[in-house]
């Protein structure tokens, strides 16, 4: 009998939780956030209206979070995504009343210059070699006094409801009662859920990798129905499903798949756990990184454009501390400071977590002077606790512990070299 025979459910369950103690920690922590500021509200935090506010208020964080996810697990930082939301904010602005041109030419053009300026900043990074502290705090400042430039210190206002529906609009089919078509979304998306669950455990035993009992994926398969279709019960109850969330409803199933199921998503968390020995195996590093920030600038103007369309003007102080917020959100959602460790699921959670204490704290009229100690605090607290978890289970390797299974070409993990980079040893290293 083999050694995973011979191991115990209870047992298999100590070791999973132990091995993702830090998403576990935070999902549990969100809840018990929730929890508390519904106490401490009188039941306002879970309203339909404020849930409704919740997705729209948080919905570009959201989108920078996932992005500062990617960046970071490849053990960069990007400081400009602030400046960045701003200025294609701006041009955006600039493009729809100045200019004249409608808003199906706006988005894709404001993209497009959004991954031009990923483009910009990774080529630095990527391939010249400077340090993207570096590279992005000149971003910050480069793209602030552009957006200033721009704008000429103004703001431009009243901007076209073809885009202002964007971050304000709702799915159709709100004729007053429940809005079925979100109660739709809401059991499709329970019933997809759950076959990937399903399916994931399926195909771990079939690979002879250590698996949760039937009953508790089926606990977690019922927790996980209750709860998404408790929150889309509640929108359905209001207005239906912004049409943001489902924006943000496609970029994590998107992004979740890509990390998870990919090749492009390994070589990211390989490039991460470490760049030299992902570049003796064949990765192509340079490209990586470089293409991680360029998606990180497409999500930076996406978020611009999500920003300036919920304010209805683009402003010189648009953006300011969002890359703050996002890194935040990443590191308290499970990434790691020395990269090669996140998830989106995980970046989601923290940026959640975020938006909660900012609005279960402003509901209870708590002062501006101590959100921002606060939110100071749970970001250490989260990171110690990233730190601590390392030490505890002793692991030496970098990569995640519910790594995709991949092993096998020139996307799967580098085993090895620990997390120390050598530039020079990697470049010349044949890729």
């Amino acid at each position: 009998m083999n050694q995973t025979a011979q191991t115990s459910p209870r047992a298999r369950i100590g070791a999973l939780l132990q091995g993702n103690a830090r998403q576990y920690g935070m999902a549990i922590a969100l809840v018990a956030i929730i929890v508390l500021f519904q106490a401490l509200t009188g039941g306002l935090l879970l309203t339909p209206l404020n849930l409704t506010n919740l997705i729209m208020q948080n919905s570009y964080i959201l989108i920078l979070a996932i992005g500062m996810m990617l960046v970071i697990v490849t053990g960069h930082i990007d400081l400009s995504v602030g400046s960045v939301v701003a200025f294609t904010g701006a041009m955006s602005a600039i493009m729809l009343t100045s200019w004249g041109l409608p808003t199906v030419v706006v988005i894709p053009a404001a993209l497009l210059l959004g991954a031009v300026i990923g483009a910009w900043q990774g080529f630095w990074i990527a391939y010249v070699g400077v340090p993207a502290f570096i590279v992005t705090l000149a971003g910050m400042l480069v793209f602030r006094g552009a957006t200033l430039a721009v704008l000429g210190g103004e703001s431009i206002a009243h901007l076209p409801q073809s885009l202002r529906v964007i971050a304000s609009g709702f799915l159709p089919g709100g004729d007053g009662g429940l809005h079925l078509l979100t109660l739709g979304l809401g059991l499709a998306g329970s019933a997809v859920i759950v076959w990937i669950q399903w399916r994931s455990r399926a195909r771990a035993g079939a690979h002879g990798l250590p698996v949760q009992p039937a009953a508790v994926t089926a606990a977690g398969s019922v927790l996980v129905v209750c709860v998404i279709l408790a929150f889309t019960y509640a929108l359905a109850d209001y207005n239906g499903l912004p049409l943001v969330g489902l924006l943000l409803v496609a970029l994590i199933a998107g992004y979740s798949f890509v990390m998870r199921s990919t090749t492009m998503g390994r070589r990211v968390y390989a490039v991460g756990g470490s760049e030299r020995a992902a570049a003796l195996s064949g990765i192509r590093t340079r490209r990586t990184t470089f293409w991680v920030f360029v998606n990180m600038g497409v999500l930076s103007a996406l978020a611009g454009l999500v920003f300036t369309a919920r304010l209805n003007a683009a402003t010189p102080g648009a953006g300011t501390m969002f890359e703050l917020d996002a890194i935040a959100a990443a590191f308290i959602g499970g990434a790691s400071a020395t990269g090669g460790v996140g998830s989106v699921v995980g970046a989601v959670i923290g940026a959640l977590v975020m938006g909660v204490l900012n609005n279960g704290m402003s509901l209870i009229g708590l002062g501006v002077d101590w959100q921002q100690l606060i939110k100071g605090l749970v970001l250490l607290l989260a990171v110690a606790f990233d730190i601590y978890n390392k030490r505890r289970v002793g692991s030496g390797s970098t990569l995640p512990v519910l790594w995709p299974r991949s092993g096998r070409g020139s996307g799967g993990p580098a085993k090895g070299g620990g997390g120390a980079r050598d530039r020079d040893d990697v470049e010349r290293a044949p890729v």
